[in-house]
C-alpha cells in the first residue's frame, strides 16, 4: 500500500492542464510537477487522496529530449512558470493540447485544435509586474511571488518573464523598506503595511501602484527620488486596501506623483491607461491577436460591431477604424474614462463607449441596431461570459461573433452552452443536452453556433496559461 514519504520510480504518463506530470501507479494517478512526459522519475508521495496523489520529483532518471534547463532559479518553488523546463515550440502544442481537452471535457466537443500562435519573446514579454510583499518566518520584509497553492511568498531578485525595469524596481521597493522603517504585511497577524508592488510599462512609462494595509507610507519624496533614478518618466499611486480577501487593490487611490495615466500608441492609435485599466500583458502577442479578431468582425466595413468587456478601448478603436460603428461596453470606469479619451484623440465619432455591465447593456445595443449587420466580439475575464449574457446570446439574431478567451475551462464552459452541448437542468446546472445523444460530433442543432475557427496563441509564454481566439457562426 502506498502511504506519505514513500519515494516511487516510475514513467510519466503525460503533462497535466497545470505543467505538472501525470504518473499511474498502482492504480492511482499521481500529479508531480517538473516532469515531462516519457520520463522515467523517482518521486516523493505528499499526498493521496482516493485515486489521486500529488508528490515532489527527487530525480529525473531519464530526460525527455525535449526537457531544457529553467532559466528561473527558483524554478518549481515559484507557483508561476510550471513550464520553464519544456522547450518552447513543445510548449505551443501542449497549450494547443490542454485547449483541445479541456473543450472535449468540459464543454462535449470534440474539435481540431492548431498549435499555439508563438510569442516572439519567449521570456521577457510582459508589460506587467504584480508581485506580493510580506514577510517571512523571521518578520524579515519579502519580495516575491506565492508558491503553488499557497500565501507563501518566494523571494525574488529578478523574474525571466518580467523585462530587466522590474528587477530595478523590486530593488527600489526593497531599499526603501529597508532604509525608511516600512514593513510588509502579514496576513495571519493582520500587521506591516505594504501589501502588493503593481507596476505596468506603458510606451517607456510607467505607472506604479504600492498597495497597503495602512493608509499612507513614510519618506515619499525620498522614494519617489529613488524611483526616478530608474525609471525615469512614471506614476506613482498609494491604493489603501485593509480587506482580508484575495483581492489585491481596494477602491480608494492616492495619486502622489506623475500625470496618473500615460499614452501610447499601436495600430495607428493613441491610446492610455492608467493603474486599473485591463491591457494584455504580453504586446508583441496582442498585435498578433487583435489583427485577427479585427478580420473576423469586420469583412466589407458594412458591420456594427459590439466589443463587450472592452477594457480601455484600444481594440475597439481599431474596429473603429473599418467598422461602419462600433460599441464598446466595460464596467471598470476608469477603463471607460480612457476609452472616450481615445475615442476624441482619434476623432472616432463611430465608437461609443458605454460604462456597465455587459448584461444590462448588450440586449439594448442589440434591440438599437436591429436590421444591422451586427457582428459581436467578447474578451470577458477569467470567469468568462455571465450566464444571463449567454442566454442573451441565444436569444439574439447575430449571425457571427467571436470569442476571446484566457481561460479554456469557461471557454470549454461557454461553448458548450452557445453550441448547444451543454443545457441547464431544473436546478440551474449544466448537464449534456439528450437532443446530442444522436447526433455526429461536428453537427450543430438549429439555433445553437458552430465553431468556424479556433486558435490558441501563446500570450503567457513558460506558464500553464494560453489565450484563445473563437469565431463562431449561428445555426
Amino acid at each position: 500500500m502506498i502511504e506519505k514519504n514513500d519515494i516511487i520510480c516510475a514513467m510519466t504518463d503525460g503533462i497535466g492542464s497545470n505543467g505538472e506530470g501525470i504518473i499511474k501507479h498502482e492504480g492511482i494517478t499521481f500529479f508531480v510537477p517538473a516532469c515531462l512526459p516519457g520520463e522515467k522519475v523517482c518521486f516523493k508521495v505528499l499526498k493521496i487522496k482516493g485515486n489521486i496523489g500529488y508528490g515532489k520529483v527527487e530525480e529525473i532518471l531519464t530526460p525527455a529530449e525535449e526537457r531544457v534547463r529553467p532559466k528561473c532559479p527558483v524554478f518549481s518553488r515559484c507557483g508561476g512558470c510550471c513550464l520553464q523546463h519544456l522547450e518552447y515550440a513543445a510548449q505551443l502544442s501542449h497549450k494547443a493540447t490542454v485547449v483541445k481537452d479541456a473543450l472535449r471535457k468540459i464543454g462535449g466537443l470534440n474539435v481540431s485544435v492548431p498549435i499555439a500562435i508563438k510569442s516572439d519573446a519567449p521570456y521577457a514579454y510582459r508589460n506587467k509586474l504584480q508581485i506580493p510583499v510580506g514577510v517571512d518566518k523571521n518578520g524579515d520584509n519579502v519580495i516575491g511571488f506565492y508558491a503553488e497553492h499557497s500565501h507563501r511568498i518566494v523571494p525574488i531578485t529578478a523574474c525571466a518573464i518580467h523585462p530587466e525595469w522590474s528587477e530595478k524596481l523590486i530593488a527600489v521597493i526593497k531599499r526603501y523598506m529597508t532604509e525608511c522603517a516600512v514593513k510588509g504585511y502579514n496576513e495571519e497577524t493582520k500587521t506591516g503595511s505594504l501589501r502588493h508592488i503593481v507596476a505596468r510599462e506603458i510606451g517607456d512609462k510607467y505607472i506604479v501602484t504600492l498597495v497597503t494595509a495602512k493608509r499612507g507610507l513614510p519618506n515619499l519624496p525620498y522614494l519617489i527620488g529613488m524611483l526616478t533614478e530608474v525609471l525615469r518618466e512614471f506614476s506613482l499611486y498609494l491604493n489603501f486596501n485593509d480587506q482580508d480577501t484575495n483581492v489585491i487593490m481596494g477602491k480608494e487611490f492616492q495619486l502622489v506623483h506623475g500625470e496618473g495615466v500615460f499614452e501610447a500608441k499601436e495600430g495607428g492609435i493613441a491610446y492610455e491607461a492608467g493603474p486599473m485599466t485591463f491591457l494584455q500583458v504580453n504586446e508583441n502577442v496582442r498585435a498578433k491577436l487583435y489583427k485577427d479578431a479585427l478580420k473576423t468582425v469586420c469583412e466589407d466595413g458594412d458591420e456594427v460591431v459590439i466589443d463587450a468587456y472592452s477594457g480601455g478601448g484600444l481594440l475597439t478603436a481599431m474596429i473603429a477604424k473599418k467598422a461602419k460603428r462600433v460599441y464598446g461596453i466595460e464596467l471598470e470606469p476608469e477603463a471607460s474614462r480612457c476609452a472616450d479619451s481615445l475615442k476624441v484623440k482619434n476623432e472616432l465619432t463611430n465608437m461609443t463607449n458605454i460604462c456597465g455591465y455587459v448584461e444590462e447593456h448588450l440586449t439594448a445595443v442589440m434591440e438599437k441596431e436591429k436590421g444591422e449587420k451586427v457582428r459581436l466580439i467578447l474578451d470577458p475575464p477569467r470567469a468568462g461570459i455571465a450566464r444571463s449574457v449567454v442566454k442573451a446570446l441565444l436569444a439574439s439574431g447575430i449571425e457571427k461573433m467571436t470569442l476571446i478567451s484566457c481561460n479554456p475551462a469557461t471557454l470549454a464552459r461557454d461553448l458548450g452552452i452557445l453550441t448547444g452541448r451543454l443545457i441547464e437542468n431544473e436546478s440551474g446546472e449544466l448537464a449534456k443536452n439528450p437532443a446530442y445523444e444522436n447526433v455526429a460530433d461536428g453537427e450543430i442543432l438549429p439555433g445553437y453556433y458552430a465553431i468556424e475557427r479556433i486558435q490558441p496563441y501563446d500570450m503567457f509564454p513558460q506558464t500553464k496559461h494560453v489565450e484563445t481566439i473563437v469565431c463562431l457562426c449561428k445555426q
